[in-house]
């Protein structure tokens, strides 16, 4: 899930919280590259991404299980943020009517 996040739709995240979505996105790219992250358990996939997320939990000075807890938030919020983009966008074109 690599963002760029500079549109204005994500300045809810600080820029902290955006290089690091930034950074272990651009890290799965790279490990998970072969894989259908669907189909791959989210256990699996964590432990895939535990290099990175170490670097930055040293850089910061936290523990890797809040840096997992950070990133699993972030990640819950940008999904839903782009799934109101989404429906809004629909909306605007009047393809589809959410309620």
């Amino acid at each position: 899930m690599y963002e760029t996040f500079k549109n204005k739709e994500f300045s809810f995240l600080s820029d902290e919280d955006k290089d690091m979505l930034s950074r272990i996105g651009a890290y799965s790219e790279q490990v998970i590259e072969d894989t259908d992250p669907t189909k791959v358990p989210i256990s699996r996939q964590l432990e895939l991404l535990k290099p990175v997320m170490q670097e930055i939990a040293t850089e910061r000075g936290t523990s890797l299980e809040d840096i997992f807890i950070k990133y699993m938030d972030l990640t819950t919020l940008v999904n839903a943020k782009k799934d109101q983009i989404f429906k809004d966008d629909m909306h605007d074109l009047g393809v589809l009517e959410f309620k």
